[in-house]
């Protein structure tokens, strides 16, 4: 993987290197051209960027072959081997690898064109998850759309979608930004619909992520702080009636906050409280790469949420903080080029950027959160990092677009066009 890493930023180094093209100068009286010049058209990606995020894929990897090594072990998983996780999990991020070679190709412009299309097709494919025989149903979830030997998960692609979607809204509803019922509630009302398909699944965790992107867009589009003040609180109501109407979700609070109870220990709490255990076993330094023992059937399936507890058994406090580090980095790195965008008066594409900075940000924290303790558990994957094809996918999906935004963004700032 490392050598095709190092084969992919070369490809890069080679298509985006500065170029010449002879341009016509004018001399002497109107309409005369006796010469031409060669004016540097100067290419470039954001490469710190992108190799923040092939390193997190990369050990990523490496994670997850570490913590579902043992697995087969388990009579639940006897007809795996011990691969079996590593080489899907490798086959995903070849194919992320191949899609964000060529979503880096599209114009950000045909992104904004098509976005509604896009969005109109996530909600077709969260209706058809719903449908008996279409949709597959892991643990009690109906999250996931089967294709032969790999599943999709069509809330995945919701996420981007809204994303864009919110994006090229706030575009098209530049003058209508003060007014509430114009400007906010046609973008809630979509949410909402996607809202209901995700918890009819159900993914709270998903609704969660797609509500604060689209929130932070509005407000990064303009939208009167009141407004979104407004919305943010009719957002947590809501939330808080989904727990207190929900007792499944209800034991969940209440196992976070004290997991170690016996009514707790062995039901909701044990992910949270294995969890604690083993970033408690890690200390500083960690016991070693493959040395972690939680991961030894106590810590459940730690290769997807749990990511984060095998790395600090393994890496210790050391190797929390540098994956912690390494989320900010790219977070921050993300909403530069946004802002940067913007500046540029390139207002679709600074939004589409900055959003997917809040994407990677607020997600991380959330899963970062659970595996902490800070936070209450939920069902959301450490991005880049967890096992999950259809996250890596559209991730990876997002990073090719945001390296896309930075590289037009260099080219306008150097008298090119886009």
């Amino acid at each position: 993987m490392i050598a095709a890493a190092q084969s992919l930023s070369k490809w890069f180094s080679a298509r985006m290197a500065p170029s010449t093209a002879a341009l016509p100068v004018r001399l002497g009286g109107r309409g005369s051209f006796a010469a031409t010049t060669s004016v540097p058209q100067v290419r470039g990606f954001d490469q710190p960027l992108a190799w923040v995020v092939v390193a997190l894929l990369m050990w990523g990897l490496v994670m997850v072959y570490s913590a579902s090594i043992a697995m087969p072990d388990n009579p639940k998983f006897a007809k795996y081997t011990h691969t079996y996780f590593l080489v899907r999990h490798a086959m995903w991020v070849a194919m992320a690898f191949i899609a964000a070679l060529i979503a880096f190709q599209v114009p950000v412009a045909t992104w904004e064109k098509y976005a509604p299309w896009l969005f109109v097709a996530s909600l077709v494919l969260l209706i058809a998850v719903l449908i008996p025989g279409v949709g597959k149903v892991v643990y009690g979830a109906r999250r996931w759309i089967s294709m032969g030997p790999l599943s999709f998960q069509p809330s995945e692609l919701a996420k981007f979608a809204v994303l864009l979607y919110a994006a090229d809204y706030m575009v098209r509803k530049m003058d209508v930004k003060e007014r509430f019922f114009r400007a906010v509630l046609p973008m809630a009302v979509a949410v909402a619909v996607i809202g209901l398909l995700l918890l009819a699944e159900p993914d709270m965790g998903g609704f969660m992520v797609i509500a604060v992107i689209a929130m932070g867009i509005l407000f990064l589009g303009g939208v009167n702080a009141r407004m979104f003040f407004l919305i943010a609180g009719i957002l947590l109501v809501a939330f808080s009636l989904m727990i207190a109407f929900s007792e499944w979700r209800r034991e969940r609070i209440f196992a976070y906050l004290d997991p170690w109870t016996e009514k707790y220990a062995l039901g909701k709490g044990y992910q949270l409280s294995h969890s604690l255990i083993a970033i408690g076993r890690g200390e500083i330094f960690g016991v070693g790469l493959g040395g972690s023992v939680e991961k030894l059937h106590w810590l459940p399936e730690a290769h997807t949420d749990f990511l984060l507890a095998v790395i600090g058994e393994e890496f210790g406090l050391v190797g929390v903080v540098v994956v912690i580090g390494m989320f900010l980095w790219l977070t921050r790195r993300i909403m530069h080029i946004g802002r940067q965008a913007i500046a540029l008066d390139r207002v679709f594409a600074g939004l589409v950027a900055q959003g997917v900075g809040i994407w990677m940000g607020f997600q991380s924290f959330i899963n970062m959160g659970v595996n902490l303790g800070a936070l209450p558990t939920k069902g959301l994957t450490l991005p880049l990092m967890s096992y999950g094809g259809s996250a890596i996918l559209v991730n990876m999906v997002a990073i090719a677009v945001v390296l896309r935004i930075d590289f037009e963004n260099r080219q306008l700032m150097h008298g090119g066009r886009v």
